[in-house]
């Protein structure tokens, strides 16, 4: 299921040191379900991206399902941590104290071939549960509401647009990706052009004159922000299904709502990918541009305060 019958308390006691599996020559290390949870990494980088393997295993003790042991393979399961587009870690951190629980569901969901992770009593964990796993998780681990609603509503979208480990039927799994799909493209169809009424520019049938229209401002303001909180709340009641609907919902406000805070954050992260390319590719260049800016800079402001006041 994927939202839970009754609120979750903060329980981090649920967490607690997973011990190791066996390898070949090196027995199994039992979980100590006295002892803390030690998140032990070990740092790789392959072909420029980094990765992280676990030394040892993490023991979460679900509501639900009991004990759950991860990774199950420690020799080969890899983590990137809290999995975050970079534009995004100003609202979600790679790190923090939702960690155990991040690393928790990529345990669940590893290895990608066998997605289906059984736990000690022998329960049946497939994506949209580990999912939930991950929510519930993250309130043991004390992570703040609205963060954690977020984290869980945007692994469900992902698991929606995958399909894969879900147990779902090929056409449940196909309405799902379709669903997340098209909400995702729509609302951010309707940010568009409702932010090129704001500013007049007009738009043969934009359908956003229903409520931006020839207004002041501020009423076009409220107006779009009231609909980009509406109309993502329709879609998902509508469409998203009685388990999900609360990740559509939490998906597309949160898209509605931070979508020119997440423009204006992706523009700079794209000009510092470009200026960091540059000054790797022809560092004299770089150097001769930075010093011209940085005599042009002062001049110009002596010019635009002295001279032309």
């Amino acid at each position: 299921m994927g939202v839970a019958e009754n609120p979750v308390t903060e329980q981090p006691r649920r967490f607690y040191d997973g011990g190791v599996d066996a390898t070949a020559g090196q027995p199994e290390v039992p979980p100590d379900p006295d002892a803390d949870p030690r998140i032990e990494l070990v740092r790789h980088v392959l072909d420029g991206q980094e990765e992280f393997a676990m030394q040892r295993r993490i023991a979460y003790r679900d509501r639900h399902l009991g004990e759950l042991l991860v990774p199950r393979l420690t020799a080969t399961f890899r983590t990137d941590l809290t999995s975050v587009p970079a534009f995004f870690t100003w609202l979600v951190p790679r790190t923090g104290n939702h960690l155990p629980a991040t690393l928790l569901h990529d345990g669940l969901i590893h290895p990608h071939g066998d997605p289906t992770y059984v736990s000690t009593e022998s329960h049946a964990v497939r994506r949209v549960e580990a999912d939930r796993v991950l929510r519930d998780a993250m309130a043991d681990a004390g992570t703040a509401l609205v963060r954690r609603w977020l984290v869980w509503s945007a692994v469900t979208t992902v698991t929606m647009l995958d399909g894969g480990g879900t147990g779902w039927t090929k056409g449940r799994a196909w309405y799902y990706r379709l669903v997340a799909a098209l909400t995702v493209v729509l609302i951010l169809a309707l940010g568009v052009l409702a932010t090129l009424d704001l500013f007049d520019v007009r738009v043969p049938f934009n359908p956003t004159q229903l409520w931006m229209g020839d207004r002041t401002w501020i009423v076009e303001i409220v107006n779009g922000l009231s609909a980009a909180i509406a109309i993502p709340l329709l879609l998902a009641r509508l469409f998203w299904g009685k388990d999900l609907w609360i990740a559509g919902a939490v998906v597309g406000v949160s898209l509605s709502v931070l979508l020119h805070v997440t423009v204006a954050v992706l523009a700079v992260t794209g000009l510092y990918q470009v200026v960091e390319r540059f000054t790797r590719s022809v560092p004299r260049a770089a150097t001769v541009l930075a010093c011209v800016g940085m005599v042009a800079a002062p001049a110009w402001f002596v010019v635009a305060v002295i001279v032309t006041r």
